[in-house]
């Protein structure tokens, strides 16, 4: 599925496990493991980036910590729009040192499923968003009316998934800081529901007590204690995947397992498309909603 970001998103060029894109008004040069494929640009053009991520030299993978190299004059904060309908967010972006922005705009997809999956369908649907990040599913789900509890294992991207909210005009999120199968488990033990369940675990991850996580190990038992959290008579499940190598079926199997009400389960590959015309996979989904 070839995502449309609108004005201010844009794949320029891919290749050579590097990619070029622009963001708002700046141009960002990034490491791209998927992108094994020679790239189409010149040098020269890729040199015009405003800032570019070169690897720590014990990197010994694609993911680990690197250093940004920025051009005189370039914002260590920005901000880019979205919108869907009547749906505008905002977020602010900036640069972190695992090489990310503060956002990943293929999902905008998702936003997109979210907002018009819950607007008028429900008074006041109440969320859940699990592995929250800087909260883009939450305020398209907060801009379609729902009472949204956000969930993340890291202060510093709940605040700063505060920050989108308040630059997006919208207000009244539950934040929470915790480990999400503490969180789910608790909730499940309190005969807690919701009407739509979003998550978008990591590969690895570390809970804010150090609770472990690793995929393989953990999606499973996470699944069943979400499973008893949305309605039984139906609502909506969105389950993204980055681990590299799972294909979306491997998503759409989990919703079958653990939800049997799922009805019409969509799944799919989440990509960009550049200049030159390849299409960059950055993500895999599977979701239903019986709204």
């Amino acid at each position: 599925m070839i995502v449309d970001f609108g004005k201010d998103y844009e794949l320029i060029d891919t290749g050579d496990f590097e990619k070029l894109e622009r963001f708002g008004q700046y141009i960002l040069r990034r490491p791209e493991p998927q992108a094994i494929w020679p790239k189409a640009l010149s040098d020269s053009e890729w040199q015009r980036a405003d800032a570019w991520f070169e690897l720590n030299e014990e990197a010994t993978n694609k993911s680990d910590r690197g250093t940004w190299h920025v051009r005189k004059g370039m914002s260590d904060k920005w901000f880019i729009s979205y919108s869907h309908g009547n749906m505008k967010l905002t977020f602010r972006l900036g640069m972190t040192s695992f090489k990310h922005v503060g956002l990943f705009p293929e999902q905008a997809n998702n936003w997109d499923y979210i907002y018009d999956h819950l607007n008028g369908k429900i008074e006041n649907p109440e969320v859940l968003n699990l592995f929250a990040y800087t909260g883009g599913a939450t305020l398209a789900a907060k801009a379609a009316g729902a009472d949204v509890t956000h969930l993340d294992a890291v202060k510093q991207v709940v605040n700063w998934a505060h920050d989108n909210m308040d630059a997006s005009h919208l207000d009244n999120v539950r934040w929470m800081v915790e480990d999400a199968m503490t969180y789910v488990e608790r909730a499940a033990r309190r005969g807690k529901r919701y009407h739509a369940i979003i998550l978008d675990p990591p590969a690895y991850g570390r809970g804010p007590k150090g609770e472990k996580w690793i995929f393989e190990e953990a999606i499973a038992p996470l699944m069943k204690a979400c499973s008893q959290l949305l309605y039984p008579t139906g609502g909506m499940v969105i389950l993204n995947l980055y681990s590299m190598g799972f294909s979306p079926l491997v998503a759409e199997n989990l919703l079958h397992c653990y939800f049997p009400q799922a009805k019409g389960i969509e799944c799919d590959t989440l990509s960009f498309r550049d200049r030159a015309g390849r299409t960059l996979p950055l993500s895999v989904f599977a979701r239903f909603s019986t709204l």
